[in-house]
């Protein structure tokens, strides 16, 4: 199913009252569901949590002494460049290449133009191209290869 369809149903469920939302096309299947006012892929949902624990802890911990916490805060905050940030469409596995041993579909400093595939998503065991949705340079690239990955989460900036 193409990327733009799901996208447009992301929308349809994020308009209407509906909870739960489950298109068949030919023998690929979709099924979107609404979680704590979030869209998402309900199958792979209880993948969100794990990654998120371990993000929190090391931040928690530095927080009684004042001095590390908001230096690792303003690294991180000149870290990522200004311009249009590229979001994942859905949660699931983010990869920068078509195969392991393929280069990647983008580097950082490489020009891109609106539908490019700027890299892929799996999802409940389909492959999903993410496209540029702008053109301009990519000037960060946010997500690792194999990273599990949320919906809504920063992948690339483009300048």
């Amino acid at each position: 199913m193409d990327l733009r369809k799901i996208k447009a149903l992301i929308e349809l469920l994020e308009k209407s009252s509906l909870s739960e939302l489950e298109i068949k096309e030919g023998e690929e299947t979709v099924r979107l569901a609404r979680h704590s006012g979030m869209v998402a892929a309900a199958p792979v949902i209880h993948h969100v949590p794990a990654p998120a624990a371990p993000a929190e802890a090391p931040v928690r911990a530095p927080a009684a002494s004042p001095g590390p916490s908001a230096e690792a805060v303003g690294k991180s905050a000149k870290t990522v460049p200004d311009g249009h940030t590229v979001r994942s469409p859905m949660v699931g596995t983010f990869y920068a290449s078509p195969s392991p041993e393929a280069a990647p579909y983008v580097r950082v400093g490489q020009s891109v133009k609106a539908g490019d595939t700027i890299g892929i998503i799996e999802a409940m065991k389909m492959f999903n191209p993410i496209e540029a949705d702008v053109s301009g340079t990519v000037t960060a690239v946010l997500v690792q290869p194999g990273q599990a990955i949320e919906f809504d989460e920063a992948m690339f900036i483009i300048s």
